[in-house]
C-alpha cells in the first residue's frame, strides 16, 4: 500500500465511518480495488503520479467501466488530495457512501480543508475533478 493509502485506511478503521464497512484491497472480478464498500456499492481508488499517463489512464477508464456494470459507483482520489486534505477526502467518501446505501447521487464536490464545501474556489481544480468522477 502506497503512504496515502495506508493513512486513508488507518483514518477509516479508526473512526469506522459511521458504522459503514469498508474493506481494503478487495479483488473483483479481475480486478483488485483499494477500497470498497458493499452495502453503499462504492469503490475508493487513490491513484499516483503513474496514472497521469494516457496509457493508464485509458486502463482506469476500463475498470471504472467494468466496476459501473457490476453497480459501483467509482470515487477516485489523488494520493496528494488524501495527504494535504484527509478531512475533505473522508468527508466525500462519507457522503458517497450514505447516499448510495439511501440510493441517491452523492455530491461531486471534494470539501476543502478546514471547512465546507465552497464552489467559489477553483484552486487545483484539476485535481478536485479527478477526485470524484463517477
Amino acid at each position: 500500500m502506497t503512504r496515502a493509502e495506508t493513512l486513508l485506511w488507518r483514518y477509516l478503521k479508526a473512526n469506522r465511518m459511521d458504522g459503514v464497512g469498508i474493506r481494503r484491497q478487495t479483488p473483483i472480478g479481475n480486478y483488485i480495488a483499494d477500497f470498497v464498500c458493499f452495502s453503499s456499492k462504492l469503490i475508493i481508488e487513490l491513484d499516483g503520479e503513474s496514472h497521469d499517463f494516457e496509457e493508464r489512464r485509458k486502463k482506469d477508464e476500463r475498470r471504472d467501466a467494468f466496476f459501473a456494470a457490476e453497480g459501483f459507483q467509482v470515487l477516485r482520489f489523488t494520493n496528494d488530495q488524501v495527504m494535504t486534505n484527509l478531512e475533505g477526502v473522508v468527508e466525500a467518501i462519507r457522503q458517497a457512501s450514505s447516499a448510495g446505501a439511501r440510493g441517491s447521487p452523492p455530491s461531486l464536490t471534494l470539501p476543502h480543508k478546514g471547512g465546507g464545501n465552497t464552489t467559489t474556489d477553483q484552486s487545483n481544480s484539476t485535481d478536485k475533478s479527478r477526485g470524484t468522477q463517477p
